[in-house]
Parts: C-alpha cells; sequence; structure tokens
C-alpha cells in the first residue's frame, strides 16, 4: 500500500491492487478508522467516505487539489502507465 504523503494527520495512498480492470486515477485517504476515496479525473471530487465529517472531507478535497500532481506523478509511477 504505497503512501503518497501525509499531512494533518491524514495519509493519501493507494491500494496496490486497483481492480481489474483498474479504476480511474484516485487517491484513498486515511485517519484512524475513518476512511475516504477521492477521484483525480476528470476533476477532483469525493467518490466515497466513512467516518469523516463533512469539514474533514473539505480539506481532504483540498489537499488533493493541493497535491494532485504529486499523487498523479506516483499513481503513474506505481501503476507503470
Amino acid at each position: 500500500m504505497p503512501v503518497v504523503f501525509c499531512c494533518n494527520g491524514y495519509r493519501f495512498f493507494f491500494y496496490s491492487n486497483e481492480g481489474s480492470p483498474r479504476e480511474p486515477l484516485h487517491v484513498h485517504v486515511r485517519r484512524g478508522g475513518e476512511i475516504a476515496k477521492i477521484w483525480l479525473e476528470p476533476q477532483v471530487a469525493l467518490a466515497e467516505s466513512y467516518g469523516f465529517k463533512s469539514r474533514e472531507l473539505s480539506d481532504i478535497v483540498t489537499l488533493a487539489q493541493e497535491h494532485r500532481s504529486e499523487i498523479e506523478r506516483a499513481w503513474h509511477e506505481h501503476f507503470g502507465d
């Protein structure tokens, strides 16, 4: 499970098996028992969330937008796209 970056207690990561065929570009976010999935294509958007409050989700989406190029680069390096 490659971790792309950590910020404000949130860990942004991929699962090594992202489906077959692979799902579109996205990142998972975890803090404690809370988890979310953020799409990066066609735009940064919440896919699903379990346990996060709406304010936290807003922060997570903002962080994903700010780190989008880093996440995309890590995705392509890891999955060889």
